[in-house]
C-alpha cells in the first residue's frame, strides 16, 4: 500500500524474515527482541504501524505486552529521536487503559503511552474485526464470529462492524502520510 502511494519517496519496512526486493522498499531484518537504537533506519518522517497480534498467538500476557504495547512504543521512541513527526497506529475498538478486557487494556496503554512520545501527528485507528487478507495465523473462533457478523452488518452499530484489512491498510499509510496536526482517533465507521 505504501509503496504505491505517489507520496512515499521510499519505504523503510523492518522484518523478522526478508520480504520480497522491490523498487522503494527498505527491509532490514531485525531481531524484534533487540532493536539496535543506533540504525538509520529509524529516520523515518511518518511511522505506519501495525504490529499485532493474540495471547494465544504469543503464548502469554507478558509475550503479548511485548509486541502489542512495547515494540509499538519503542519504534515509536527510536523513530521520534531519529526526527519523525507523524505516526499512526492500528490498536482497536474499545482500546481503554481501564477496561477489565486485558486485550483492551494494553490497547488504551499503547494509545496512551504513544500520546507522550510527542509526534505533531498521532493518527489511533480503531477497527473492530478485520476481514480479508493474508492470515499468518490459523483461523480462530473470532474470526470466525466476524465473518458471521457481515450477514447482520445491517443491523449492526457502525462502529462495531467488520471492517476490510485493505481499508484499515489505506486509512494507516494515509493519516502517517498526511500528517495531520494533532490526535485523532478513528473509529470503524471512518475507515
Amino acid at each position: 500500500m505504501a509503496l504505491a502511494d505517489t507520496r512515499v519517496d521510499r519505504v523503510v519496512a523492518p522484518t523478522r524474515r526478508p520480504l520480497a526486493e522491490r523498487d522503494g522498499l527498505t527491509n532490514p531484518v531485525l531481531d524484534f527482541h533487540d532493536l539496535p537504537g543506533d540504525s538509520d533506519i529509524w529516520s523515518v518522517d511518518a511511522v505506519a504501524c501495525a504490529l499485532g497480534t493474540t495471547r494465544k498467538l504469543a503464548g502469554s500476557r507478558d509475550a503479548f505486552r511485548q509486541v502489542d504495547h512495547d515494540l509499538p512504543l519503542r519504534v515509536a521512541e527510536l523513530t521520534r529521536q531519529a526526527g519523525a513527526s507523524s505516526y499512526a497506529l492500528v490498536s482497536s475498538v474499545g482500546a481503554d487503559e481501564r477496561s477489565h478486557t486485558f486485550y483492551l487494556r494494553v490497547k488504551g496503554e499503547t494509545e496512551n503511552a504513544l500520546e507522550k512520545c510527542g509526534f505533531e501527528s498521532l493518527t489511533l485507528l480503531r477497527p473492530a474485526g478485520l476481514v480479508g487478507g493474508v492470515r499468518t495465523r490459523a483461523t480462530g473462533i473470532g474470526d470466525h464470529l466476524v465473518e458471521a457478523s457481515r450477514a447482520i452488518k445491517p443491523l449492526m452499530p457502525a462502529r462495531y462492524r467488520p471492517v476490510h484489512v485493505d481499508r484499515v491498510a489505506a486509512a494507516l499509510v494515509g493519516s502517517a502520510v498526511a500528517a495531520d496536526p494533532g490526535v485523532h482517533v478513528r473509529q470503524s465507521e471512518s475507515l
